[in-house]
């Protein structure tokens, strides 16, 4: 197969997948989604010549990279926005949710917030990706052992955030053995 035919063949298996890795980590700004993803496939055609066998960690590595550029564009178009003073709260828009609007499992994503971004990539990369550690490894761009090791620093993270927010999760007899600790 030509590159131009390996290219099209990962664009085909992988742009979903890698739609739903963009969106997970752009919370929301579905506006920037799509301008994401076109750049994490721009770049794979520029490279498509080094596109590996396996091409979805890969691809996911390049994403990282786009959603960084991206998130640092928004962060200096809100700066941008608030220096002008048109913000939402400017013009008595904002949005106040009711104390029962918290969504169920909300707290596992505020005690994920609280981790580094780094923690909540490996994270992610394990449980909304499904990734294996080698390929975990190779959007990281580390070894397989550091992101194992990553991976398992993240957890005990990610662990005492949750006990830390509701320490009645952590505590009884039926919890201890649901989580491990018994």
């Amino acid at each position: 197969m030509s590159n131009d035919e390996i290219f099209a063949a990962a664009y085909r298996e992988h742009y979903w997948a890698v739609s739903r890795y963009v969106a997970r980590r752009l919370d929301g700004r579905t506006s920037e989604v799509e301008e994401v993803v076109a750049e994490v496939f721009t770049v794979a055609w520029r490279r498509r010549a080094d596109l590996p066998g396996s091409p979805l960690p890969w691809l996911y590595g390049v994403a990282r990279n786009c959603l960084a550029n991206a998130v640092r564009g928004y962060g200096r178009r809100r700066r941008l926005v608030h220096r002008l003073g048109n913000d939402e709260t400017a013009h008595g828009r904002q949005i106040v949710d009711s104390p029962d609007a918290e969504a169920p499992g909300a707290w596992v994503h505020e005690a994920l917030a609280r981790l580094s971004e780094s923690d909540q990539e490996v994270l992610r990369l394990t449980a909304w990706e499904e990734l294996g550690i080698d390929e975990v490894a190779v959007v990281l761009g580390c070894g397989s052992r550091a992101a194992a090791m990553r991976l398992h620093r993240a957890r005990r993270r990610l662990r005492a955030e949750i006990d830390r927010l509701h320490p009645t999760l952590s505590t009884g007899p039926t919890a201890t053995k649901e989580h491990g600790h018994g």
